[in-house]
């Protein structure tokens, strides 16, 4: 279970004291590691200094959990300039998707990827992403790239099943589910696991249904998961990630503030979640609903 973090923000500017103290919330939750500056990070809308800024207190206080970073250029001169730049960070890989609104054919796609992990000093996570990029990277193009040595890893927001199965078959890359709503079936098919968004919410939920499907035991699995599914369906009713940054707004975690042309969550969805939680806490036993993992913010982040 990999957390893409967000990215907090108050009057405009990154904020850092937020972005810590969430780090460190998450962090001992069993999650496997943290993406920093990826599509949920809203990276696209941060200077190259400030995603600097951002990585560096992620990596501060991660307390020695893996961290990936977000890589996304149009321009590959560009690209392979911030790669190299990234190259003393000590990193666990990067997230890298096709180049945004170009929609190269196959054959471009094969070029850019290899280009990057030529260049870049740790492996990639392959960034399969479609509804963002324009452009869909095809079984044969995911099976080429996976011959590379430096490219160990896809997240799969392709959106076709039968690719996902052949990929898991193949055992080549480690398939990480990126759409939140497949989780539990590319878990179930032997994916690697999944890098999720809605795993900001319930992490300990997260992570016991995913370590539950690696152990076989899918009993337990699917009882959490049918906790898990309705927090992903209202975090994805609108754009990512205002949803999720509406919650942990409510709770006092950060500024309910996104960068433009981001919005934030409609108050009725506010709403929704609001009654989902109280639901769920209510069904839940005294001793679960005041536990920090279990939906819930702790009382305060644990000094390093």
């Amino acid at each position: 279970m990999w957390i893409p973090l967000v990215t907090p923000f108050r009057h405009g500017a990154v904020d850092h004291v937020a972005l810590k103290a969430l780090v460190r919330r998450l962090r001992d939750t069993g999650i496997a590691g943290f993406v920093v500056c990826g599509s949920t990070g809203e990276a696209a809308s941060l200077d190259m200094h400030e995603q600097d800024a951002v990585l560096a207190t992620g990596l501060a206080h991660a307390a020695g959990l893996p961290v990936v970073m977000g890589v996304c250029q149009s321009h590959l001169g560009h690209m392979l300039a911030r790669v190299q730049g990234l190259g003393h960070q000590p990193l666990a890989g990067l997230l890298v998707a096709a180049p945004p609104y170009i929609r190269p054919p196959q054959a471009g796609l094969l070029q850019w990827f290899r280009a990057i992990a030529d260049a870049s000093a740790v492996p990639l996570i392959v960034y399969d992403i479609p509804y963002r990029t324009g452009v869909t990277l095809e079984l044969s193009t995911l099976r080429d790239l996976s011959g590379h040595t430096n490219i160990r890893a896809l997240k799969d927001c392709g959106g076709h099943l039968a690719k996902t199965q052949a990929l898991i078959a193949d055992g080549a890359l480690q398939v990480l589910a990126g759409d939140d709503h497949q989780a539990f079936t590319t878990a179930a098919l032997g994916g690697a696991g999944a890098i999720a968004a809605s795993a900001h919410w319930n992490t300990a939920e997260w992570v016991a249904c995913l370590r539950s499907i690696a152990a076989g035991d899918l009993v337990p699995a699917r009882r959490l998961w049918q906790e898990i599914a309705p927090w992903v369906d209202l975090f994805f009713s609108e754009p990512n990630p205002a949803p999720i940054k509406a919650l942990l707004a409510v709770q006092g975690w950060m500024a309910d503030e996104l960068r433009a042309p981001m919005i934030a969550a409609s108050p009725a969805l506010v709403q929704r979640l609001q009654e989902l939680q109280q639901l769920q806490q209510s069904h839940r036993p005294p001793q679960a609903s005041a536990d920090p993992s279990h939906g819930h913010p702790a009382a305060a982040a644990t000094g390093d």
